[in-house]
């Protein structure tokens, strides 16, 4: 356990994932941490109860990262993991060779990942700002929110460029009838795509599965369940691969 300079506590483990070296993670120490002085997380929709969730390492992450592990790396692939936490896919991709780029909309992500990035003697990987879905106001709040807030909540590096591969963990977590996550996912891929989300059994996928298809998506899913052993705790999820491979891909449906 290792208490934080600025309001937290964190721990250190040795993470292994097939087909690497042992990846070392910083991580929160439980779901009990919260550190918001500036109020940058709540403005980002982040609320009290959902702030540790970035810094945690979960078993989705780890079924992704596996899969990640064992993909052949291709010359000249953009890869964006979204949603990415603790980012443990991104960091074995990147030691792995691949162009990675980690997003996520937590103002602490980043951070985390350049800790970890150097925790595991690698060189620098590359960090982006992304979210879906609608944005706090500042109407919703009482007052105008201090500069220092705005300036730590919204990043000057936004998502850029399109990407070959995108792949998130656990990202199906609202029912999302509007589609911000299909249309979030669709601004960032290139006209070929591949994309691969983790699902643990959640029940949002029926929507998610309407609005990618509309968006000129073909899905294939395989089912992760995995039965427990010692040392090893039981997994119930799907892993959906979405293919696009029309540039003219929007599509009625």
């Amino acid at each position: 356990m290792t208490p934080s300079p600025v309001g937290y506590f964190t721990k250190q483990e040795n993470i292994a994932v097939t087909g690497v070296a042992d990846m070392v993670i910083r991580s929160l120490l439980d779901k009990q941490q919260f550190h918001d002085p500036l109020e940058a997380a709540l403005r980002l929709g982040i609320s009290s109860a959902t702030w540790p969730l970035f810094g945690l390492l979960w078993p989705s992450g780890a079924r992704l990262a596996e899969r990640l592990a064992t993909r052949p790396v291709r010359a000249g692939e953009r890869i964006l993991e979204i949603g990415c936490g603790l980012a443990l896919s991104s960091l074995v991709g990147h030691r792995r060779g691949a162009d990675m780029t980690a997003s996520d909309c937590h103002p602490l992500a980043g951070a985390f990942l350049a800790e970890n990035v150097r925790l595991n003697g690698l060189l620098p990987l590359k960090y982006r700002h992304g979210q879906w879905g609608r944005l706090p106001q500042d109407s919703d709040f009482d007052g105008p929110p201090p500069v220092s807030a705005l300036a730590l909540a919204v990043p000057d590096l936004a998502i850029s460029g399109r990407f070959e591969l995108i792949i998130g963990s656990d990202i199906l977590y609202e029912r999302d009838e509007a589609g911000a996550l299909a249309d979030f996912i669709d601004r960032h891929a290139a006209p070929r795509a591949e994309i691969w989300v983790v699902d643990p059994n959640r029940g949002n996928r029926a929507h998610f599965h309407r609005n990618m298809a509309a968006l000129g998506f073909a899905m294939v899913q395989d089912t992760l369940d995995r039965l427990a052993r010692p040392g090893v705790e039981a997994y119930h999820g799907r892993m959906l691969t979405y293919t696009r491979s029309r540039p003219d891909h929007r599509v009625a449906v």
